[in-house]
């Protein structure tokens, strides 16, 4: 069973959080598998809100998830929750929510009974937790399945169960590894909602992902790690403004590319054009914003029909290419 900070045994103090620290804290902490480096000397601390964790795969999203929920001891450094080293006293864990990336459930269980089983584990009772399962069942979206066998249920459903079972003893941090990974556009929206929203109550957020988009809809607080290294905390809006004013590709299709190319000549954020494919002009700036703005305008004058806007650079990436330009 999980600690309860109310639970006290004998010759035992009851855990006091301290108030004034940080929800996570991470000091100098590394974590090594022999020659391979899975973290390098990372310290962060976060409190509140909806952080996203960003980087590809093997930045360092699942070490840094595991090392907070105990499932890895730090080689070195100091991972604390709430104030309190982890390895001292594992007391904060009553306070945390984890959600896995691994797809391993009980599939014979029906969604009620394994959120309530979990809730039977943190030491509620046999009507109270099945009370609190129903609750985050409907909060997450699935009362109407919650007596449906999980292995009936669809990848967006299994997810949102994960997170149910994660949120049934109400805790203060809420740490998600890539919980919309094969999910379809539905099931996103819906889990992205959820995480908005458990973000807005004050609890504590952790979300990772290998895509920004997906974590721009979440939050604009971020931590980016790149090979183990923590590369870039703050704000993703001020990141991408930066990179905004680094060379960028529109990539337009349309019915009459030539045509529209001319109208594009003699518009100042544009300082180049080309033609990478039939039915498509590619768009150079160097002010990615001021170009989106003059787009609409320009299509519009020139009267060409244009069906799809992308932009190849507007990912993790580029912007991973950017903040590493000149580091070794």
């Amino acid at each position: 069973m999980m600690p309860d900070v109310n639970q006290v045994g004998a010759g035992q103090e009851a855990w006091v959080p301290d108030q004034d620290a940080p929800a996570v804290m991470l000091d100098h902490v590394s974590k090594w598998y022999g020659q391979v480096i899975g973290l390098n000397d990372v310290s962060i601390a976060i409190s509140g809100g909806v952080t996203g964790i960003l980087g590809e795969n093997g930045a360092g999203k699942s070490t840094l998830f595991k090392l907070l929920v105990g499932r890895l001891k730090p080689s070195q450094g100091t991972v604390r929750l709430f104030g309190t080293d982890l390895w001292r006293n594992p007391a904060p864990y009553s306070r945390v929510g984890y959600v896995s990336e691994s797809e391993r459930l009980y599939d014979w269980m029906t969604g009620a009974d394994f959120v309530g089983t979990l809730a039977r584990l943190y030491g509620h009772k046999r009507d109270d937790a099945m009370a609190r399962a129903m609750h985050v069942l409907e909060f997450v979206g699935l009362t109407d399945v919650a007596h449906k066998q999980i292995g009936k249920y669809s990848k967006g459903m299994r997810q949102r169960i994960k997170i149910a079972h994660a949120l049934v003893n109400d805790p203060e941090l809420l740490i998600l590894d890539e919980p919309l990974a094969g999910c379809d556009p539905i099931a996103r929206t819906t889990i992205m909602n959820v995480i908005r929203e458990l973000g807005q109550q004050g609890k504590t957020i952790l979300v990772s992902s290998h895509i920004l988009t997906e974590i721009e809809r979440i939050t604009e607080q971020i931590v980016i790690l790149h090979n183990g290294r923590l590369l870039a905390l703050g704000n993703l809006h001020a990141i991408r403004e930066l990179l905004d004013q680094h060379p960028h590709r529109i990539l337009l299709h349309t019915d009459d590319p030539r045509l529209l190319a001319a109208s594009f000549l003699p518009a100042d954020p544009v300082y180049g054009l080309r033609f990478p494919n039939p039915g498509e002009l590619e768009i150079q700036t160097n002010d990615l914003s001021a170009a989106h703005k003059a787009l609409p305008g320009i299509v519009t004058r020139a009267g060409v029909r244009v069906t799809a806007i992308e932009n190849p650079d507007d990912n993790l990436v580029s912007l991973l290419k950017y903040l590493t330009e000149g580091r070794t």
